[in-house]
């Protein structure tokens, strides 16, 4: 089986459990081990099934709890080398640096595919993790979508995909412009109207499930990202779900 779910999604925390056959990895871990080890049993999960931890990139509410899961579990960690410089992560039991031009990883049954994005980060990289020749597509934390990211991103059986913020609601919310223009900019979030332009040019019609994440608690609502993809795929409504930051989701199962 291959499947995944959401630890918690958004500017307070992120982490995603992927598992595909025997093999299971946490891909950022934005939370501190002790509420990682709750969330994973609200799932069923034993912490110590985690076989690897990988690293989007540096920003607190992705890599904080990276270092303590590590060493709680004596697992390997995964980031690139600009993330690795960009960061403090005190002794890892196993470090392992990657370059997103380099090709795939293997853990175990999955291969990871980095894939570098556009975003205010020393060297970021989503990920397409295939398991079988079935393919679950990670994209968030990018401020546009290049056509790199578009073909990297074509072909997929599922998509969690960052709904970041409405323009409007960050233009008249309580950021500064400061702030406003570093989220609404090409190296920060995408907006919803980036998310659906993005679905509208990939392969939508074999997606199993669309799963909207990353949605500012300030800067967006539920209606507003469901609004915009739907609007731009109006037959994704019954695959489509969308996280929040303090709920844990579902399993959202890609291929049996």
């Amino acid at each position: 089986m291959f499947r995944f779910a959401s630890l918690g999604s958004g500017s307070r925390g992120n982490a995603t459990l992927v598992q595909g056959g025997d093999t299971t990895v946490l891909i950022d871990c934005g939370f501190p081990f002790r509420e990682v080890r709750r969330r994973c049993g609200l799932l069923g999960v034993d912490p110590q099934a985690i076989d690897a931890v990988f690293l989007t990139h540096e920003h607190g509410d992705h890599m904080r709890g990276v270092g303590p899961t590590a060493r709680g579990l004596q697992c390997p960690v995964w980031m690139s080398h600009g993330t690795w410089r960009a960061a403090r992560f005190g002794d890892l039991p196993t470090l392992n640096l990657f370059s997103s031009h380099d090709g795939p990883v293997r853990v175990g049954e999955l291969e990871l595919h980095p894939v570098p994005v556009p975003h205010d980060a020393r060297e970021p990289a989503q990920f397409v993790v295939e398991w079988r020749n079935t393919r679950l597509g990670l994209l968030t934390d990018l401020g546009s979508h290049t056509p790199h990211v578009l073909a990297c991103y074509r072909q997929l059986d599922a998509l969690l995909l960052e709904c970041n913020h409405d323009p409007g609601m960050l233009a008249q919310g309580p950021y500064p412009p400061s702030l406003q223009a570093r989220v609404g900019g090409d190296y920060g979030h995408l907006n919803n109207g980036q998310a659906a332009e993005l679905l509208s040019g990939i392969e939508h019609d074999r997606l199993r499930h669309l799963v909207a994440a990353h949605l500012s608690e300030k800067n967006n609502t539920p209606e507003l990202a469901v609004s915009a993809l739907c609007g731009a795929v109006p037959d994704i409504g019954s695959r489509l779900r969308v996280l929040l930051q303090d709920e844990i989701s579902d399993w959202f199962t890609v291929a049996d």
